[in-house]
C-alpha cells in the first residue's frame, strides 16, 4: 500500500531491510511485517534492499516488484528438534550481514533490521561507522531473564541475555509493536525516542463487513506448534467445555515439535472424532474456519504481537488468551469486549473462557467487530508504515 508520492518526491531513501525470515517462504507476523515495509516503501519511490537467507530454489528467485532481494546466508533449518532456534544459522547469517555492509555499507542511508536473531543487528552496528547509514530496528519482543533461563537454561540463557543487551546498546531508532516491549527496552537502558507501532493487520479496514457469520460451536487454533504457544492445552479446554457444550469441536491448526503431542492428547482424551489436528493448511481453510468459530483460542505464554488475534476480530471472532510475562497479545484484549484473557492454560481457566464466548456469542460478535472498527486505522499495517517514514525523515532532518 503505497505512502504517496509526497515524502517519494522530498526525500528519496536507500533503505537496506534485515531478517534471515522471507515471506511467504517462511511464516509469522514478523515476516509478514518485513515484507509489507518491503513492498510499501518500495512503492513509495524508495530504493530497498531486502537482506536474507536463502529459502527458495536457486531457479525460483523472490520477485518483489521494486526489491531487490540478496541472500547472504544459505538455506537451513531456523529450529532444533526441541522447537528451539537453532544457533548456527544466526551466526552465519550475521557473518553475511556483515560481509555485506562492509561492502556496501555505503550505499544506504537507513539500514532496517529485526533485532532477533541479534547477530545481524551486532553485525549493522559493527559496519555503521564504515557505511555511515542509520540504524533502525525492529523489536518484536524483549525476552525477560526468567524466560531466557526457562528458554535455554544455565549458562547459555546467560549469554543469550548478554547478547540481547549488547543489541540494545546498538545506536538505533527503535520499532516496538507493544508496550510491554517498550518498556523492556527503556529498563535495559536503551536510549533514545521508542516507537511503539500497534499496526500489523493487512487486511481491510472494514473488516468482514456485511460477511459477519453466525458463531458456530467451534474453537480455532492456528499457529506453529511450539512449547511456548502450548497448542496440547486447547484439547483439554475443549474436552471440559464439551461437559455444557455438546456439540462443540476443536480445529487445530499448524506444524511444528508439538504436533505429535496434540494428536496424543486427542487421542488420549478419545476425542478424535470432535477435535482434528491436521498439521499446516492452506490459509483459507484457516479464514474459512475463523469465519464460523465461536472463539479463537491462543493459549500462548509468549506473543511480541498477535496478529491473528487482530484478524479473528476483523470477523467478529473474540480470542481467548493466556495471562503470562512475555505475551504482549493482551494488550489486544478488553474482557468481555473483544475476547477474555484467563490465568493459565488449564482445562478449566479455558472450558470456562470458551462456555462464556459460547453463551454470549451474538452480542460477543458484535462487540468484538465494534473494537475491531473503532481501532481499524491504528491497527493497520499501512499506519505503522507511514509512522517508520516519518520517523525516517526526522531523523535525517
Amino acid at each position: 500500500m503505497p505512502l504517496g508520492d509526497r515524502r517519494a518526491t522530498l526525500w528519496p531513501v536507500r533503505i537496506c531491510l534485515i531478517y534471515d525470515c522471507l515471506f511467504p517462504w517462511t511464516v509469522g507476523g514478523a515476516e509478514r511485517w518485513m515484507r509489507n515495509l518491503a513492498e510499501a516503501l518500495a512503492a513509495d519511490g524508495h530504493t530497498v534492499t531486502f537482506l536474507t537467507r536463502r529459502q527458495w530454489p536457486e531457479d525460483d528467485p523472490p520477485k518483489i516488484a521494486g526489491v531487490r532481494v540478496l541472500a547472504v546466508s544459505r538455506d537451513e533449518p531456523l529450529y532444533g528438534p526441541s522447537g528451539n532456534r537453532t544457533i548456527g544459522e544466526p551466526l552465519r547469517f550475521g557473518w553475511g550481514v556483515l560481509h555485506h555492509l562492509r561492502r556496501h555499507g555505503r550505499g544506504y542511508d537507513v539500514v532496517h533490521t529485526a533485532s532477533f536473531p541479534y547477530f545481524s543487528l551486532l553485525a549493522a552496528g559493527a559496519a555503521r561507522r564504515r557505511g555511515g547509514y542509520r540504524i533502525a530496528v525492529d523489536w518484536h519482543e524483549v525476552w525477560s531473564d526468567d524466560y531466557w533461563a526457562q528458554y535455554l537454561g544455565g549458562p547459555k540463557g546467560y549469554i543469550a541475555r548478554r547478547v540481547q543487551q549488547a543489541c540494545v546498546r546498538v545506536p538505533q531508532d527503535a520499532f516496538c509493536f507493544a508496550e510491554m516491549t517498550a518498556t523492556r527496552l527503556r529498563e535495559l537502558g536503551l536510549q533514545g525516542e521508542i516507537t511503539v507501532l500497534r499496526g500489523e493487520y493487512d487486511g481491510p479496514l472494514d473488516g468482514r463487513a456485511g460477511r459477519i457469520q453466525p458463531a458456530e460451536p467451534l474453537v480455532l487454533f492456528a499457529g506453529r506448534m511450539i512449547p511456548e504457544k502450548q497448542a496440547p492445552a486447547v484439547v483439554g479446554a475443549v474436552v471440559q467445555a464439551r461437559l455444557r457444550i455438546a456439540a462443540l469441536e476443536g480445529r487445530i491448526f499448524g506444524d511444528g515439535p508439538q504436533l505429535a503431542d496434540v494428536r496424543a492428547a486427542i487421542s488420549a482424551a478419545d476425542a478424535a472424532d470432535v477435535i482434528t489436528a491436521p498439521g499446516f493448511v492452506d490459509a483459507a481453510v484457516i479464514e474459512d474456519t475463523m469465519a464460523r468459530a465461536c472463539c479463537l483460542v491462543l493459549p500462548s505464554i509468549r506473543e511480541g504481537y498477535g496478529t491473528i488475534v487482530v484478524e479473528a476480530a476483523a470477523a467478529g471472532v473474540p480470542t481467548v488468551l493466556v495471562q503470562a510475562p512475555d505475551n504482549a497479545a493482551v494488550e489486544h484484549i478488553v474482557d468481555g469486549v473483544n475476547g477474555y484473557v484467563v490465568a493459565d492454560a488449564s482445562p478449566a481457566a479455558l472450558g470456562a473462557a470458551i462456555e462464556r464466548c459460547w453463551e454470549r456469542r451474538a452480542e460477543l460478535r458484535r462487540s468484538t467487530y465494534g473494537w475491531f472498527i473503532e481501532n481499524a486505522t491504528t491497527l493497520s499495517v499501512g499506519n505503522s508504515t507511514e509512522r517508520v517514514v516519518a520517523r525516517y525523515a526526522s531523523a535525517r532532518s
